[in-house]
């Protein structure tokens, strides 16, 4: 059972060696893409949001 243990953090530790890590500036850049697409989406359902409010308060609450 130690064996095993050991054995899976060795092979965990070797694999975090080939693990090729972004650099500054792409992890940079992928947060700003991830902040913009975030944004964009918030904007998108918020619109929907008030159009089926809008349609249904004037179709159905009248």
């Amino acid at each position: 059972m130690i064996n095993a243990i050991k054995n899976y953090f060795v092979g965990a530790f070797q694999e975090m060696r080939k693990v090729t890590w972004p650099t500054k500036s792409q992890t940079i850049n992928y947060s700003i893409m991830v902040l913009a697409l975030s944004i964009g989406m918030a904007l998108f359902f918020g619109l929907l949001d008030y159009i089926f409010n809008s349609v249904i308060t004037t179709f159905f609450l009248r």
